[in-house]
């Protein structure tokens, strides 16, 4: 089964740091073989809080949205972000 990285952020304090981590986690993103599914866009919340961004993320498998995760590569774009975001962060699996 397929492995999805769901990212809601809940603030984001600077775009411009956002920028730097995307343009990071990008390389690792597609070193594991990941693909944008959701990266921002038009939405519109029909229930709970308003959130200004929204990432979806499909991995050929579970166990490799985690090892994209916990890589190098990949923790060293978020260490990027520090406090500049809340966000909930998820790896799901799914078809």
């Amino acid at each position: 089964m397929k492995g999805y990285v769901v990212t809601v952020y809940k603030t984001i304090k600077d775009e411009d740091v956002l920028k730097n981590y995307a343009a990071k986690a990008r390389d690792a993103i597609e070193k594991y073989r990941g693909k944008f599914l959701v990266r921002g866009g038009k939405k519109i919340t029909t229930e709970g809080n308003e959130s200004p961004r929204t990432v979806v993320i499909e991995f050929p498998s579970f166990d490799e949205a985690k090892t994209f995760f916990h890589s190098k590569e990949y923790q060293d774009a978020h260490a990027i972000l520090k406090d500049t975001v809340v966000r909930h962060h998820q790896i799901i699996e799914g078809d």
